[in-house]
């Protein structure tokens, strides 16, 4: 048994004899009272998710998992096929598997793949990722007055992100997997 303390992305959890992944979580740490963690977790099976509270003090079982090393190969009807850096066995994820972590993979980028019972049932992407600006605004002399100024960019996968606005055209960005967000120049 496990404490809350220890939840992270992609981790697995067993909850009511069901395996769930943690998509997203949160430790709050309130100025009264005791310190827990708020998650949204996905059955394995059903697909189905829920947002859950654990107190720090509880218990919860973490299911070891095996990892391994994969290689995204490409996306299509079937979603998003990998295959295995060891045994060359190709996998193909769901897109409902995948969510929002899909507009990051690249082509031949090797990510970590969570196994359990030979399937694969989540992956971990790296905290940071490199991305090129492939559309944005010109900066407008004077925009810098209010401060810390933000503009929209397209990146060479396709989504939009919040830049500063000294970034131009071109340029390479690191980009927070986990919240999407703009971190500094490549």
């Amino acid at each position: 048994m496990s404490s809350p303390n220890e939840i992270k992305k992609g981790i697995v959890v067993r909850k009511d004899n069901e395996l769930w992944v943690v998509t997203e979580f949160q430790h709050i740490n309130p100025g009264k009272g005791a310190a827990f963690v708020r998650a949204r977790i996905k059955n394995v099976k059903t697909d189905r998710s829920l947002e859950v509270t654990w107190k720090v003090s509880e218990t919860i079982e973490i299911v070891e998992m095996e990892y391994r090393s994969m290689q995204y190969l490409y996306h299509d009807t079937a979603g998003y096929n990998f295959m295995d850096a060891e045994s060359y066995e190709q996998f193909a994820m769901a897109d409902t598997d995948i969510g929002e972590q899909g507009k990051y993979l690249q082509d031949g980028m090797t990510i970590t793949m969570a196994v359990y019972e030979g399937r694969p049932i989540a992956m971990q992407l790296p905290k940071k990722m490199k991305f090129k600006i492939a559309e944005t605004m010109p900066a407008v002399k004077g925009d810098t007055a209010s401060g810390n100024v933000t503009k929209e960019a397209k990146v060479d996968a396709g989504f939009m992100i919040q830049v500063p606005i000294f970034i131009v055209e071109g340029e390479e960005v690191v980009v927070n997997t986990d919240t999407g967000e703009y971190v500094e120049r490549a």
